[in-house]
Order: structure tokens, then C-alpha cells, then sequence
């Protein structure tokens, strides 16, 4: 019997859905084996998509299916599993009806088929919306505190396009040329959906894709006029790329090989330069001292929820613990490689204080403030210098991802000791 056109999609889709719910598995590390026999690009493309609107909206789709059983199904039921996809489909994605019935009832058979038959239906026939912005998982909400609300408006659509120039001084032409909004100089945001390699600029490498939050803890170095800057944990490289067009000699280091190629492949496409060191930073030893260090330290990336929903669900106390304690390492030992009078910047995409606030807390060097004339119109600087960036704010613009940065300068030693 002929498998219904699409089925293929679903089915890597519910694989998805299964490795990160069941598994604790990334989209992105499951990706590959889920999709493995489906062949078009567009065809794995919605797939994702598909799994990442069931993951974003997971609790609401929840509270739609439980809604129409007499008995809660388990979180782990496949019949769960593959409604959360149908109805992504049907109030997400705008898929009529009639198609979602196709393509999921497949996935099932027997009574758990007629079972997911009857709870689309009648949802379906019922009309049932979802509310204006995500409901958080509970143990999420209770960890972001007040600003859960703002954070869950935030997460109501993915993000938008955002590219990082290598010539700041040309945002005017870039913006005239891709038609795209400009937050900040230096900066281009577009509609999602764009290809990127199709791009006016992109073979040219006049621009790099990049979150507009990604992009500010580099900026916070300035000018590097010469001087010699550390990237650490630099891969896949957006911000060794801002560095070197801001005229710092980079030492870009990390520990994966995978990652380091695309750095590679990026500084060869903007024509920018960076010296490029794959070493364990716990185990690696400079031969000298750097005038600035950008930390943009391994986090649990809870702030890239806007394009990453699966954290949502993966991440709970145990890898926050593991996360702040290899960040405190790495900010030790960043402290000692920098230069008497030189800046440490440390950035992490996480929205859990254990991973920014209370890391910065324990750094023992004098606090530089980010000033507000250094960041985007309408986001401003905490009263102790540091910054603070959620996926709620902007939020009409396309909104950004969270980031915790601060900023320091090491003072200069006392006179008669000698900087190696």
C-alpha cells in the first residue's frame, strides 16, 4: 500500500520529538539520524519545523489533549507523541485539517490510531486555539521568576534573520540591498526563510549570520587597533569574525575540530584573519599574555529557546551545576592570560543566574561597566554595569536571544613585577 506524500516528514519529525522528550538529545544532534530516509531538503526542513512548534507549544498542545481523553495519556505515549505533532501542524503551521489526518494517522495503528482520530476531531471541530504566547514548563517558569511572562511573549514566534557586517560603516547600503531592518550599526535583520547562501553579500563575505545578542559582547571590546585578543571557546567563530574586522590580531581557540572547520570556512569566505588553536582551554597554556579575552563561555544555551525550544524541555538543575562549574574554571583561568590593564569580557547564551550573575559575582577584577550608548536602543545595562538580554525584549522588532555579559579590566601590578 502506498505511503501517503509526506509521511516521511512526520515520521523523522516524531523521531525528533522522541529524542529530545525521551532521549535529552539536542535537534540538532538527533537531526541527522532522524531524517536519514528523507531525501529533500524542503522535506527535512519541515520536519524540524514541525517538531520544533510541537516542542514550543508543548504544555498548551498538552492541555488540548488532555482536554479531550476521559484519561490522561502518558507523556511518553506514542498516541501523545504524535497528536502534539498534528495539532503543531493544524495551529502552527496552517496545515489543513484533512492533511494532518493523513499524514499522522499513519504513524499509528489500531486503537491507538483511533484513539488520536477522535481527540483531532473533535479539538478540530470544537475550532480550539492556542493562547497568545507559550505556557512555560513549570520548573522553567519558577526558574526565570518574573521575567517568565516576558521571556514566554518572547517565544511566541521564531526569530527572524539576523547578519553581522564586516564593515559597520556600510549598514545603510547592506539594509537598502536586502531589504532589511538595521537595530543597530553594524547590523541587518531580515524576514525568516531567506536562504542564506543566495544572499547579496554572502559569497563575498561582506556579512555572517549572527543574533543581534550574539553579537554585543565583542562589540564591547572595540577597537583593537593591533592588539592581540583571545577568543576563548571561539567556535563556530561569529565573534572571532567581529574581532579581526575590528582590528584585533585573534587568537581564536576550541576544542572541537567540527567547529573549528566551519571558522575556518568562515574566515576564508570574509577574507578576515585569526590564528586558530584547537586545545582543551582547562589544559592550554599561552605563551603570552593578551590584551583582551572574550569568554563567550559553554553554556546550557537556555537563551537560544527562541530558535532552540528543545532546552525547554532538556535542561533542568543537573547540567546548570555542570555548566557553572566548568564556566568558573575557564573565567580563572582567563584571568590569569590577561595583560595588566587589559578587558575580560564573559558572555554566556543562558538565561539562569547560576550561569551569569553569580559567575560574575566571583570575579576578582575591577568592574567595567557596559555603558548604554554601547547597546541597542531600548536595551539598556543593569544598575551594576552588567547586561542582561531576554527574547522578550524588542519583541516587536523579532525580539533577541538571552545573554548574560559582563565586562572587567585587569588592574596594573604593582611596580617592579615583570608581565611574562
Amino acid at each position: 500500500m502506498a505511503q501517503p506524500q509526506g509521511i516521511h516528514a512526520r515520521r523523522a519529525a516524531l523521531r525528533l520529538l522522541d529524542a529530545v522528550l525521551r532521549r535529552g538529545e539536542t535537534l540538532d544532534q538527533s537531526l541527522a539520524g532522524a531524517t536519514k530516509d528523507v531525501r529533500r531538503p524542503e522535506d527535512k526542513a519541515l520536519a524540524r519545523a514541525i517538531a520544533s512548534e510541537a516542542l514550543r507549544w508543548l504544555v498548551d498542545l498538552d492541555a488540548l489533549i488532555d482536554s479531550a481523553t476521559k484519561k490522561n495519556l502518558p507523556d511518553d505515549a506514542k498516541p501523545r507523541m504524535v497528536l502534539r505533532l498534528m495539532l503543531a501542524q493544524w495551529l502552527r503551521l496552517e496545515t489543513p485539517p484533512h492533511a494532518v489526518i493523513a499524514t499522522g494517522l499513519p504513524l499509528l495503528s489500531g486503537g491507538p490510531r483511533r484513539l488520536a482520530h477522535g481527540v483531532f476531531s473533535t479539538l478540530s471541530k470544537q475550532g480550539v486555539a492556542l493562547p497568545s504566547a507559550p505556557t512555560l514548563p513549570e520548573r522553567v517558569a519558577q526558574r526565570w521568576g518574573e521575567r517568565a511572562p516576558a521571556i514566554a511573549a518572547g517565544l511566541a514566534e521564531p526569530p527572524p534573520l539576523d547578519l553581522t557586517l564586516r564593515d559597520p560603516a556600510e549598514t545603510a547600503h547592506w539594509a537598502n540591498r536586502l531589504g532589511g531592518d538595521s537595530p543597530m550599526p553594524g547590523h541587518i535583520r531580515l524576514p525568516r526563510g531567506e536562504s542564506i547562501a543566495a544572499l547579496a553579500g554572502f559569497g563575498d563575505g561582506a556579512w555572517w549570520v549572527q543574533d543581534l545578542a550574539a553579537s554585543l559582547p565583542a562589540r564591547l571590546l572595540g577597537a583593537g587597533d593591533g592588539r592581540h585578543a583571545l577568543d576563548l571557546c571561539a567556535a563556530p567563530g561569529g565573534k572571532t569574525l567581529q574581532l579581526a574586522a575590528a582590528g584585533w590580531q585573534v587568537t581564536s581557540l576550541d576544542i572541537s575540530k567540527r567547529r573549528l572547520d566551519l571558522l575556518r570556512d568562515n574566515l576564508e569566505r570574509t577574507g578576515l584573519a585569526a590564528s586558530i588553536v584547537r586545545a582543551d582551554a582547562l589544559r592550554w597554556e599561552p605563551k603570552h599574555r593578551f590584551d583582551a579575552i572574550l569568554l563567550d563561555a559553554p553554556c546550557t544555551a537556555t537563551g537560544t529557546c527562541r530558535r532552540h525550544p528543545d532546552v525547554l524541555h532538556r535542561i533542568g538543575a543537573r547540567q546548570i551545576d555542570e555548566m557553572a562549574e566548568l564556566q568558573s574554571a575557564l573565567l580563572a583561568r582567563a584571568t590569569e592570560w590577561l595583560k595588566p590593564g587589559g578587558t575580560l569580557v564573559y558572555a554566556v547564551c543562558s538565561l539562569e543566574s547560576e550561569e551569569g550573575e553569580k559567575q560574575a559575582a566571583q570575579v576578582a577584577l575591577t568592574p567595567l561597566p557596559i555603558r548604554n550608548d554601547e547597546l541597542p536602543d531600548d536595551i539598556q545595562p543593569a544598575p551594576d554595569g552588567w547586561l542582561r538580554t531576554h527574547p522578550g525584549q524588542l519583541r516587536e522588532a523579532g525580539g533577541m536571544d538571552g545573554f548574560f555579559v559582563a565586562r572587567w579590566r585587569k588592574q596594573a601590578e604593582p611596580t617592579g613585577t615583570t608581565a611574562r
